[in-house]
């Protein structure tokens, strides 16, 4: 985009009106401002344009990011039980029960929960802590390929996101401190299970990046920890009590449902509190019936036998599939979480020809800023006897001169 005043005086109208419109512009993630390489028009839509188109019939969904709706609790009874008191708008906000259950398990995993609150879902929990302490402009650092959601949430609150490469250990700690250098005055990353590539920090990387943070004390750092208890690994946290600002977002979406639409929050007190009170002005409070249904539910053996065999199923799955691919000189990485991210030279005709063949994969070109192309596979759905098939299909995909499966 040409500067303030040139457009200005191109346009004959004042350099004050031309500012407030890019201004407006920034704000609504339709620019975005690169510092000395000036304002540009954003690589892409500030929001998803309409929903994915349905799949055909008899075809497996590989796409969506989905957890096995087998190996979710079936909720009605539980809800049978429940005959919750009615509650008022002076009500407590959030569930002792609840809050206390929660400290327990982020307690475990090493997680500061001094302050907790509960949210709507990770996204909307990442959302209300930004926007808590940023302001349009705002540069975010953010994993490069990461999650789609996460970039279309910045578009639309215009704040700027500067790629970090990741490895299979998570976020390389010379490019996270290159982002922070050129302006981030947040960091979002995914501990675990990261969504796209299964990335999983371990405990020598978790300090590399805790180093590189510690010279960039005012930065605020988001944790996406999505996948939790069905992970498939540990818990590395960069936050501890002493950090400034602060906040990790824990979901229970994966391991009880995502209809549940909730989530634990921990951060420091002036973040949650921050968090609490924008809340306060609008949805006010997660229903107090959806908070009881996570404390009867997080309380129950058999739930917590049936978390533990999904988390043992969907690495067993995951693996099934990267193991399949390398067998066909097909690099793929997915060390956690519900996804194999394999990274190839075009993603859309090998999605094309799964999709021919009854399998349905999502091409990577949402998950990723600079990173090369590649295709997101959800294998939480895949039988392991499955596995070489798909790798089959995909070798083959990949194999010059070859035309798509007859449907």
């Amino acid at each position: 985009m040409p500067t303030i005043r040139a457009l200005a005086d191109g346009l004959g109208v004042s350099p004050t009106t031309t500012a407030a419109a890019y201004r407006e512009l920034k704000r609504r993630g339709l620019l975005v401002t690169e510092g000395r390489r000036g304002t540009r028009i954003s690589p892409a839509p500030p929001m998803p344009t309409g929903l994915a188109a349905p799949l055909p019939p008899d075809c497996l969904d590989l796409a969506s990011g989905n957890p096995d709706p087998a190996l979710l609790p079936r909720l009605g009874p539980f809800l049978q039980k429940m005959d919750p008191e009615p509650r008022l708008y002076a009500a407590s906000v959030h569930l002792p029960e609840l809050l206390a259950l929660a400290g327990e398990r982020l307690a475990a995993d090493r997680v500061p929960h001094a302050h907790l609150s509960v949210v709507s879902g990770a996204l909307d929990g990442i959302e209300r802590v930004l926007l808590a302490h940023l302001r349009p402009g705002d540069r975010v650092a953010v994993e490069d390929p990461g999650f789609g959601g996460v970039y279309h949430l910045l578009r639309a609150n215009g704040l700027p996101a500067e790629p970090v490469a990741l490895d299979d250990r998570g976020p390389l700690p010379d490019a996270l401190e290159a982002a922070l250098r050129r302006g981030a005055r947040a960091f979002i990353l995914t501990p675990r299970a990261q969504n796209p590539t299964g990335a999983t920090l371990d405990a020598a990387r978790a300090k590399q990046l805790r180093a590189v943070l510690a010279g960039h004390p005012d930065v605020l750092i988001v944790e996406d920890d999505h996948a939790a208890e069905v992970a498939g690994s540990e818990a590395f946290s960069l936050c501890s009590e002493a950090t400034p600002h602060f906040a990790v977002a824990r979901s229970l979406s994966k391991a009880l449902g995502p209809d549940l639409r909730l989530a634990i929050l921990s951060g420091d007190r002036e973040t949650i509190a921050r968090v609490e009170g924008r809340q306060l002005l609008g949805s006010r409070w997660v229903s107090h019936v959806l908070q009881e249904l996570a404390v009867r539910l997080w309380k129950d053996r058999r739930v917590a036998r049936l978390v533990a065999r999904a988390e043992r199923a969907y690495g067993a799955r995951r693996e099934a599939l990267v193991r399949a691919l390398a067998e066909r000189g097909l690099a793929a990485r997915g060390r956690s979480g519900l996804n194999v991210w394999l990274p190839l030279a075009e993603e859309t005709p090998a999605a094309q020809h799964l999709l021919a063949a009854g399998y349905a994969v999502h091409a990577g070109e949402s998950y990723r800023l600079r990173a090369g192309p590649a295709l997101r596979i959800t294998t939480a759905a895949l039988p392991e006897s499955e596995a070489p098939v798909v790798a089959g299909l995909l070798a083959e995909a990949l194999t010059p001169g070859t035309t798509a499966p007859s449907a």
